[in-house]
């Protein structure tokens, strides 16, 4: 369901990440108080994009993001090309409103998000083979995990968000598992638990503790590379579920 709302929607979080806007009530969406994270009511979206829960939860060592839908998680995958060109990519973020050096982005500022991904006409992940057979170049189809930067960029659309690009020539630091992509986007390598309607994952964080409290939304989107593969490259394109229902990362890390 394409969002009419995206600018409205991609501004707000955009300018709420940056300042560290976040209201505990927050949204459209009345969750009610049952659920620890955001509880968000369903049928904003179609089912396996339709967010019911979200959260994360710092642990020793681990940042853990989780999200529930209505329906079958990442069962939806987008349509194969063939061509990387126009190509889509489906993805369960987590806006958070970390600083993005924190993870390894020195020189970039933005959104922090941590997302679940799934475009099976690139591979972006090189440094691991996710369906074990051998080669660590086809597996974009399976959902797997990066730390992107976003930032607001109107060619994308008025108000939309793309990963940040890296301009030609330049070197900025970056983390140890960046795929080599002229992207602030990073390939940790985690694995998503995948259940029938919920996803999770468990991220290392030196220091834990620091994040504590962090701001945190839930949002399901599709994401496009450009048609002439050229800057903006990867745009959000549309928005399927927004968490709090306004952007505003009314979520608490726990």
């Amino acid at each position: 369901m394409k969002s009419k709302f995206l600018g409205f929607f991609l501004a707000t979080v955009f300018v709420g990440a940056i300042l560290g806007v976040g209201c505990l009530g927050g949204g459209g969406h009345d969750g009610g108080t049952e659920y620890s994270g955001i509880a968000t009511e369903s049928g904003n979206a179609e089912a396996d994009f339709d967010i019911v829960g979200t959260r994360v939860t710092a642990d020793d060592s681990w940042l853990a993001f989780s999200m529930i839908v209505r329906g079958d998680v990442a069962a939806t995958t987008p349509a194969v090309t063939g061509e990387l060109a126009g190509s889509e990519v489906y993805a369960y973020v987590w806006p958070t409103s970390i600083a993005p050096a924190d993870v390894g982005f020195e020189d970039a500022e933005g959104i922090l998000a941590f997302v679940v991904t799934s475009h099976p006409d690139f591979d972006d992940t090189p440094l691991f083979d996710e369906n074990a057979d051998g080669d660590e170049s086809n597996d974009g189809r399976e959902w797997h995990s990066h730390w992107v930067v976003l930032v607001n960029d109107d060619a994308c659309g008025d108000g939309a968000l793309k990963v940040m690009d890296i301009p030609e020539g330049a070197e900025p630091d970056m983390p140890a598992s960046w795929p080599g992509l002229p992207l602030m986007l990073d390939s940790p390598g985690y694995v998503p638990e995948i259940g029938f309607e919920d996803i999770s994952i468990r991220v290392s964080i030196d220091d834990v503790g620091e994040f504590s409290g962090t701001s945190y939304d839930g949002v399901t989107a599709a994401l496009t590379i450009s048609e002439e593969v050229r800057p903006p490259l990867l745009c959000v394109s549309y928005v399927f579920d927004v968490a709090s229902g306004d952007l505003s990362l009314p979520g608490r890390v726990d």
